[in-house]
């Protein structure tokens, strides 16, 4: 997967924004909640997964834990070049939808969800 990939698959979904922190991490965004992360280069990937894709991934060598980040079951994909497109962007879909599903029916609805 691409960086302009990537970038495209999160901002299509609802009510996603993209914010650069922690110097110039890409941090993709629902309502102000983070539902996935990379690096500047897009070399890398973290994501929200549930726990059933959390154990797959890690278990497989495929992604590893997220650091500071695998107690609420994130997964970093070292080399997200290497990755399948349409994989990705539905690991993605799955991690905004994990993540706007905890927002209060105000903010969903603002949102359009």
């Amino acid at each position: 997967m691409t960086k302009d990939q990537l970038h495209a698959a999160c901002l299509a979904l609802p009510g996603a924004h993209m914010d650069v922190q922690w110097g110039d991490d890409h941090v993709y965004k629902v309502a102000g909640k983070m539902f996935c992360a990379t690096d500047s280069a897009y070399s890398n990937l973290s994501f929200k997964a549930t726990d059933i894709a959390f154990e797959a991934l890690t278990e497989s060598g495929r992604g590893r834990p997220a650091p500071y980040m695998a107690r609420a079951k994130w997964v970093m994909l070292d080399d997200l070049a290497a990755q399948d497109t349409a994989e990705v962007a539905d690991w993605v879909r799955t991690a905004h939808e994990l993540v706007a599903a905890k927002l209060t029916k105000k903010q969903r609805s603002e949102i359009g969800l």
